[in-house]
């Protein structure tokens, strides 16, 4: 719990009677490999923070998978528009590996914001956070190669390898897993 704490304070300093009223909030919740933290069709009720693990987010298909998204330990996680309009989601979000979240409810959230000085930056800097993921990979979806997305992927996050089977790199870089090996082959 205190990672998210640190997470805060490198860009905002928190008091301690707002941490322990965030903190009392939060609900820790562990999730097995390939488990689902929520399946479309729901609504997403928790703006969660990975303390460890990683999750994909995909949109479930009748052959394949599309996986347009991932999130790792020290990151927040959630399926945000549902979150934010109240409404289901269209897509999964899948633990990767053993993982454990912690969760704040969209209500109490909303208490936080209330009756917290920090409450409204604690908000937004979650947000921004998951607004600059989105963007950063529209933006390489648009301007770069299928080899440069690997390359950059691979170069942010070394380890990625370990936990994420390369199906699924090749689906969030928007290839197949035949491409991807050639690819692969090709810079090695």
């Amino acid at each position: 719990m205190q990672e998210i704490r640190t997470y805060f304070e490198k860009t905002v300093e928190m008091s301690d009677k707002d941490w322990e009223m965030f903190a009392s909030k939060l609900i820790r919740k562990t999730f097995s490999r390939k488990q689902n933290f929520i399946t479309a069709g729901e609504t997403e009720n928790y703006l969660s923070f990975i303390e460890k693990g990683s999750a994909r987010f995909y949109i479930p298909g009748d052959l394949d998978d599309f996986t347009f998204s991932f999130s790792f330990a020290g990151e927040f996680v959630s399926a945000y528009d549902s979150f934010l309009t109240r409404k289901p989601c269209s897509y999964n979000i899948q633990a990767l590996e053993a993982t454990i979240l912690w969760c704040i409810s969209f209500e109490d959230l909303t208490t936080i914001y209330a009756e917290t000085e920090i409450g409204n930056k604690i908000g937004r800097l979650a947000s921004e956070g998951l607004y600059l993921e989105n963007f950063k990979r529209e933006i390489s979806l648009l301007t770069q190669t299928a080899e440069e997305r690997y390359l950059a992927l691979f170069s942010e996050r070394p380890d990625i390898l370990k936990y994420i089977p390369l199906k699924y790199i090749a689906s969030y870089i928007g290839i197949t897993p035949q491409a991807l090996s050639r690819i692969r082959r090709r810079i090695s």
